[in-house]
């Protein structure tokens, strides 16, 4: 009885061991067939067609990145270009810090739902004001049918300071804050914000 289960094992065991033979078999001879008509497809094939195809391919891939960086490095140009402008006219005579504050003011209002949703939007927006019954500018600069070119040391300073916040915007730690003013005036919406603190000659809220 042991015998013959012995038997039956290996007779089990050669029948697993030619089928895996016969699958590597199978196997190989597909690679092998695939290979050949591979390489005859390659050797029939005018090869000049595909030099053609792969060089357009390349050149349609190199200008579709050429474009997308064109189109968004004039995107971010013109980003920087509104945030400079807002400093300069905003805050050109006071500090560093009270730059950088009204650059970080002006992009955190891009963040904020109660703004715009980029820089040149927030920095031109005009809402309606019913006590003066007209639209308002969001800073008092763009309201002017003309305003002086920017120019000079001043204009430098401020597209370095645009830069710098818009590279790295926690340079600036001004918890939030959406609004400020001059402090030579005391504008009634000031009453209903939260005062975060003074720099130079304007006051930050949120």
């Amino acid at each position: 009885m042991n015998m013959l289960k012995e038997w039956i094992y290996k007779i089990k065991s050669l029948s697993l061991w030619a089928w895996v033979g016969n699958l590597w078999l199978r196997t190989r001879y597909h690679c092998l067939n695939m290979k050949i008509r591979m390489s005859a497809f390659w050797s029939l094939t005018d090869r000049g067609l595909w030099f053609v195809f792969g060089a357009l391919g390349l050149a349609v891939t190199t200008i579709g990145l050429l474009m997308y960086n064109t189109v968004d490095g004039k995107a971010v140009n013109r980003d920087l270009t509104c945030l400079a402008r807002n400093v300069y006219y905003e805050a050109r005579g006071e500090p560093e810090k009270g730059k950088l504050a009204v650059a970080k003011v002006t992009l955190n209002r891009v963040q904020s739902s109660r703004f715009p949703n980029s820089i040149c939007e927030v920095v031109y927006e005009q809402r309606w004001d019913k006590r003066r019954r007209r639209y308002v500018g969001a800073f008092a600069w763009t309201e002017f049918d003309s305003v002086p070119s920017p120019k000079s040391k001043q204009w430098k300073k401020a597209w370095k300071v645009a830069e710098t916040v818009y590279e790295n915007p926690e340079v600036v730690q001004l918890k939030g804050a959406l609004y400020y003013h001059a402090t030579r005036i005391k504008p009634r919406w000031a009453k209903q914000k939260k005062r975060i603190k003074r720099i130079g000659r304007h006051i930050f809220y949120r």
